[in-house]
């Protein structure tokens, strides 16, 4: 039971936004609280995490509303807000790409909310009007 085995890598159910489905190469964790774990698949994603990956390093992560990021080599993505109520499907998602690229695939927050779902970029906050998009930014201002 790999839950009981690591009981640092769980959140608590209402702070879990999510879980890591995959990992290739080097990717960390970390924490609002900056403490930084390896990343494994099935690792419990808080509301506010950031994922920061290797050269040659990917990371695929599902959100509770089924919204999917797949985020690129030599990237800094940070989780910066997620709600989202299971019964009323409503609820609100910010991330932040500071470096390198991200694939995003609404779940239902961006399909029956699109104005809830935000994407910043050190230059530019993106709408979400569609549920498939990729972004990608150098990380200079």
């Amino acid at each position: 039971a790999p839950a009981a085995a690591a009981p640092e890598r769980q959140a608590a159910p209402e702070r879990q936004a999510g879980f890591v489905k995959s990992v290739r190469g080097d990717v960390k964790l970390l924490s609002a609280a900056a403490t930084a774990r390896n990343a494994v698949p099935g690792d419990a994603l808080a509301s506010v995490d950031r994922i920061v990956t290797g050269p040659d390093s990917s990371a695929a992560v599902v959100l509770r509303d089924d919204t999917t990021l797949v985020v690129g080599p030599s990237s800094r993505l940070d989780l910066k807000q997620f709600h989202f109520d299971a019964t009323t499907h409503e609820g609100g998602l910010l991330v932040s790409l500071l470096r390198g690229s991200m694939r995003m695939i609404t779940g239902l927050i961006g399909k029956t909310n699109p104005d809830a779902v935000r994407v910043e970029t050190q230059t530019a906050t993106i709408g979400i009007r569609g549920t498939d998009f990729i972004v990608q930014t150098d990380g200079q201002p």
